[in-house]
């Protein structure tokens, strides 16, 4: 069967604005929380920088899978001899026109891209938004629709305004949910007419932590308070606006990079299936509009009692079946293994030592993203949006900046037949396709620059020194023959 993909397919790339935007102080934009995320390498976690009242200072880390207590009396400091990427990024704020260009010329015609809260209201509380931060969107939207291309746009990814973090504990205040409808109000008014695919957050079965939900105390209690509240966020979200944009599709962004047993023992199976519950009670709820039967098990896996012990409202049963998502978008790198006796975790795991690994140790499996695109669907049923695949690496540029990523084409070009696989012959529903950074940008992960997922070079090192010059890579010109092939070139 061919691997042609449907006329209607969205195919492009994806980033975040505090990785990719940079403009950290232009603009009237507002400090958000990862502002205060120093950069990091696999040996040296990021971390964020704070000081205590008596003025030591100190480094909680900051990482989705470490992230660490942060005192209710720490004020976040910027230090002269720390690297914070989020400020610089790789400058999209200053090159959104020729980067926009470069996408049209590969084809694209959608493009993900995460609005910083704080670019809109500095403080998460203005009455007002941000006059040159509705612009700034706005010129990039229009810079979109002239090349023909859709705004795939997520609210809030993994960010928000530092003083809802210091003020209200972020995302564990039912004020700053309020707050959150509010901004989303606000750009639905300004782009509700332009832009049809939204996602309410990023990676939400992931996120936890200061810099992520704005919640100072790592406890498992708190982590899953706020995710009840950005639950409840989402869903009144989504239906102001289905109301106020009848046309729009709505969905939330899931961490799903599967999880495989270790072994066919009995044990091993139930293991997984058990702790892949960690995801769907995630999806589960915001897809479905109501909890898992499992969750009391989940939430007593991390100290909690049950969901008793959330802090709800009388009317947030009914808010979230009312709000629930309308497509399922997802993230997919790689696939890890699960054994009886292992811990939980939404992400991560032991290796499989059937697959090869990228150099940041990540197993490559193509077609874990076709089991995982069955997966969902089976379970939910309703359609799916793959919003991040990508393979980081260290690019090696000649000369003339210019790179031959053959390992890229390699790895893009298994998993895009993987996904035309699953849905020409599994017939799974699928909207579209966005690579993770079709541009190089920071890794989230580490803080680097090293690590590059682009297709095109962004000539800046790990300390943002560089010219930004951009240089498109051999994979650049293989993915714009894909796209002019509508995916035919797969079968070759």
């Amino acid at each position: 069967m061919t691997r042609e993909l449907p006329n209607d397919f969205l195919i492009g790339g994806a980033t975040a604005d505090f990785q990719y935007e940079g403009g950290f102080n232009e603009g009237g934009r507002g400090v958000s929380t990862h502002d205060y995320e120093t950069n990091g390498s696999p040996e040296h976690p990021r971390h964020h920088t704070m000081r205590l009242p008596d003025g030591t200072i100190i480094s909680p880390k900051s990482s989705f899978l470490d992230a660490e207590n942060v005192p209710k009396d720490a004020e976040p400091v910027f230090l002269k001899d720390q690297y914070y990427p989020s400020h610089k990024a790789v400058d999209f704020y200053h090159h959104y026109k020729e980067d926009i260009k470069l996408m049209a010329e590969m084809g694209f015609n959608v493009y993900r891209f995460s609005i910083a809260w704080s670019r809109i209201f500095q403080n998460g509380e203005e009455d007002q938004p941000n006059a040159e931060g509705i612009k700034f969107y706005d010129n990039v939207i229009s810079e979109l629709e002239k090349y023909g291309m859709q705004p795939l746009i997520t609210i809030c990814h993994d960010e928000l305004p530092i003083n809802l973090a210091l003020k209200y504990d972020g995302f564990n205040s039912r004020k700053v949910v309020d707050l959150y409808v509010k901004y989303a109000r606000t750009l639905f008014e300004h782009f509700g007419d332009r832009c049809k695919y939204w996602l309410t957050f990023n990676e939400i079965n992931a996120v936890r932590g200061f810099g992520p939900t704005g919640v100072h105390e790592s406890t498992g209690l708190n982590r899953y308070q706020a995710a009840h509240n950005m639950f409840v966020a989402s869903a009144k979200v989504v239906k102001l606006g289905h109301k106020m944009m009848p046309e729009s599709q709505f969905g939330a962004m899931f961490a799903l990079s599967t999880c495989y047993p270790r072994t066919c023992r009995p044990e091993d199976m139930l293991a997984t299936q058990q702790e892949l519950r960690e995801n769907w009670y995630f999806v589960d709820t915001m897809g479905r509009g109501y909890y898992p039967r499992f969750a009391d098990e989940i939430l007593q896996h991390h100290g909690v009692s049950g969901l008793d012990q959330i802090i709800m409202d009388k009317g947030d049963s009914k808010t979230l079946k009312d709000g629930q998502l309308d497509f399922i978008a997802f993230s997919y790198y790689r696939s890890n293994t699960f054994k009886d006796g292992d811990e939980w975790f939404n992400v991560g795991g032991s290796d499989n030592p059937y697959l090869e690994k990228t150099p940041w140790g990540w197993g490559v499996d193509p077609l874990g993203l076709r089991y995982t695109m069955n997966m969902i669907y089976d379970r939910i049923q309703k359609p799916i949006f793959i919003v991040e695949n990508g393979m980081g690496a260290i690019d090696r540029p000649n000369k003339d900046g210019y790179v031959e990523d053959d390992y890229r084409i390699d790895y893009l070009k298994k998993h895009l037949a993987a996904m035309a696989d699953a849905i020409n012959i599994d017939k799974v529903p699928c909207l579209g396709y966005t690579m993770w950074g079709p541009i190089d940008l920071v890794s989230l992960s580490t803080g680097e620059m090293k690590k590059r997922y682009g297709l095109v070079y962004v000539d800046m090192d790990d300390l943002g020194n560089g010219s930004l010059k951009r240089i498109p890579k051999k994979s650049f010109n293989w993915m714009k023959e894909l796209i002019a092939s509508q995916g035919k070139s797969l079968d070759e």
